[in-house]
This record gives C-alpha cells, structure tokens and sequence, in this order.
C-alpha cells in the first residue's frame, strides 16, 4: 500500500474508519478468524472489557502496534479491578501478558469507599499523537457493591486517561466536567461506547445519563474538546430517551459516508439512530433484519466496523441455538448494515467468536490495518455462575480465553479520489 493509502487510513481512522465519498455500496466480502490473545483460569477473577487501540507505526517493521485494555472481574457482580493492558508489536502474533498500570489501579475516596473507572474504551488521537481511554468512574464498598452508593452524588461520571507514546507514560484518570451536575446529568458515563475524533481534533462521546429524579437512562452525544491532555465539554446533541428497560445505554457512535450512526442498548430489544452532524438524531428504531424481523440482540451492547466499502454491526443475539446462555450473550457476529433501511443484512451475517458454554462479556471493536479490524471479547468464566469456575474449563470448551476476532476484509480501505 502506498504512504498516501496509508495516510488515509489514519485519517480514516480517525472519522471512525470510514472514506467519507459517497457512492453506491455492494456488498462486502470479508474472511474471519478467531484467534488467543490471553488465556487464563483463574478462582478469583477473569479477564473481561478487552478492547483495542492500534498506534500508528509503533510496532515491528512500521507496522502499528495495538495497545489491549482490560480489566479482572472479581468474585462480585459488576465488579472490576483497575485497569490492565496488553500489547502487540507483531499484529497479534504475539502478546505481553497484561500488566497492571499503576496510574490507573483503584483510588481511596474514604476508607469504606473505592473509586474505580470501568467499562473503558481507548482510542489513537492523531492530532495529539496521545493514546486517548475514555470510560466511566464507578463507587465500590468494601464489598465491592455499586448499587448501594448509585445515589451518591458524581458516583458515575465519564473518565478518561493518557497514553504517551514517546514517554511510555500513563496519566492518572481525570474527571469529564459537565453542566448541571447533580441535575440533569447527576449519573452521566461514556461506558463501553465507541467514540470518534473529528477532523478538528475534537471529540465525539456517546453516554448514557440518569438524571437524580429519574429511573431511565438516557443517551446523548457529547462535543468534547481534547488537547493531548484535557477533555472540556463544548455542549451535546439529543437527548434520547424510552419507557422501560433502563432506558437507553451504552450507546456507540460510527460514521459512513459522512452520516452518523448510533446503536443503543435497552432491556427489550437494541435500537438504532441516525444524524448529519452527530448531534441532531433521529428517532431511534428497533434494530432488524433485512427481511424485517427483530434482530433479536437485547440487554447488551453492540459495535460498529466501518469500512470505505461498507458498514457493520457486531452483536449476540437470540435464536442460535444459544437459549442455555445468559442473556444470548454467545456466540458474538458480524454482518453488513443498509444504511438506507437502517438494517442488517442477513446474508452478510457471520459468527466471529464461538460460544462455548459461557456468556461472551462486554466486547470493543476497532480498525487496525487498512486490510483488518479486529473484535475483542472474553469469555466470561465466572465464579457468579460457577463456584468451581476458573478451576476447570467449562465442558463445552470456555476456558478464560481472551479472544481477537480477525476480520480480513476482501479490499482495503481505500484512498477517496
């Protein structure tokens, strides 16, 4: 591939992947892989929210490397250790094993209470030549309870951390100042939620917020400002909103031929809106397929992969001979979207990660070559479902194993003319 190609790419990346021409979109071929980046049974926690980030010429021969966060699920619901990371030089042929930062581990904000950040998802900020993790701060008790302190003033709040790349140095987590903290936005957290850079630098952060008198949750866009060290909020889009089953949460934001996509979570079923300035959204719908029926994808968070050539969703969903698992939440697939009827094209549909007698966690999904993106998930092998868990594999072949889904693209993304 040519320096122009490549630099496109990067460019790409930043606007989620995606070449911004519009032209009319066949259907795209694509191979994939699912491949062992970590593997471990462990009684007293297992790897969940791996998700990925790849840096532009750091790795082997000029090749990117891809920087893996993740974090321990400990013996409770919900309850996660600081943060984690892994990284490969050689496009995933080899791995660290994952080593704990220390500017990123649990902070004390009383001796009764843990300060936290979970459900993370980084991201390369060319403009700032930063590796940029945005996720939610959360309050533990000693026994690790989140529920008991939800109604706590700023106990959920959008965090974010630094990667230096020529330093080799992390920041610590800062805090996302919003407005009418302790009003509108009294629990407000970018929570496994893709994000994009604009062209500008600034930033696009889908979360989800409940204000102090309500039950739901609601989705919006924030336009964030990020100078290599500190995100400002510049204001934010639409606020979404439905009855029932929480609300909206851990929206994700992609953008395909210059049209901005979001996908939502809620209880009963997942939803999809669309914008031209990814502010202003439409009024979001039921996720489908193309035929018209219900995606069957609920309770759980789905993905973007964007590519000049076409727009896919990652997603679990019912009716896979998968009613034994919680949730439906295995195997994990992949298909194209229309982005004209805002579906998903059931002929395209492949399943990228197995399921093997466990829940699939929360998963990330990211461009990482002009030729390959990549989808991480964990299986979630856990003592919760299984006092004996993390001392034997499960019997249908879960085993604590870290997956990279591979998806090899037909044609790489591609330079617009």
């Amino acid at each position: 591939m040519s320096a122009a190609s490549t630099a496109c790419f990067v460019l790409m990346s930043l606007a989620g992947g995606v070449c911004t021409c519009a032209a009319e979109l066949p259907l795209l071929s694509y191979d994939v892989l699912a491949e062992t980046a970590v593997q471990e049974l462990n009684p007293e926690y297992c790897w969940f929210h791996p998700r990925t980030a790849a840096i532009p010429g750091a790795g082997k021969d000029g090749k990117p490397a891809v920087i893996m966060t993740l974090l321990k699920h400990l013996a409770a619901d919900d309850h996660y250790s600081g943060l984690y990371v892994s990284r490969t030089d050689d496009l995933g042929q080899t791995w660290s094993a994952p080593v704990a930062v220390p500017e990123l581990a649990w902070r004390n904000a009383s001796d009764a209470i843990t300060i936290a950040v979970i459900d993370p998802t980084p991201g390369w900020h060319a403009p700032s030549g930063k590796l940029l993790v945005i996720g939610a701060k959360i309050l533990y008790s000693e026994t690790g309870d989140y529920a008991a302190l939800a109604k706590q003033p700023r106990s959920y709040e959008t965090s974010y951390a630094t990667f230096d790349v020529a330093r080799n140095a992390w920041s610590g987590w800062r805090e996302l100042e919003l407005p009418e903290t302790g009003k509108k936005f009294y629990r407000a957290g970018c929570g496994s939620s893709q994000w994009l850079v604009q062209p500008d630098g600034s930033l696009l952060v889908p979360i989800h917020f409940q204000p102090k008198q309500a039950d739901d949750y609601q989705a919006t866009v924030l336009h964030c400002s990020f100078d290599g060290a500190e995100m400002r909020y510049l204001g934010h889009g639409t606020e979404l909103s439905i009855q029932g089953g929480r609300g909206f949460t851990e929206p994700s934001i992609a953008i395909f031929q210059g049209r901005y996509y979001l996908t939502l979570r809620n209880d009963a079923r997942a939803y999809v809106a669309t914008s031209d300035d990814g502010q202003q959204f439409s009024p979001p719908r039921p996720w489908t397929f193309d035929d018209g029926e219900d995606l069957g994808s609920y309770n759980t968070q789905a993905h973007w992969l964007t590519h000049s050539g076409g727009l896919f969703l990652s997603y679990t969903r019912r009716g896979a001979n998968n009613d034994h698992i919680a949730r439906h939440r295995a195997p994990l697939f992949i298909a194209q979207v229309d982005p004209a009827s805002l579906s998903v094209v059931r002929s395209t549909e492949k399943v990228l990660l197995p399921e093997r007698g466990v829940m699939l966690g929360n998963f990330g999904a990211a461009a990482i070559t002009p030729d390959e993106s990549w989808v991480t998930d964990a299986e979630f092998i856990s003592r919760l479902d299984d006092p004996n868990a993390g001392q034997r594999p499960h019997p249908r072949g879960a085993d604590g194993t870290v997956w990279v889904g591979r998806v090899k693209w037909s044609t790489p993304n591609q330079l617009c003319e």
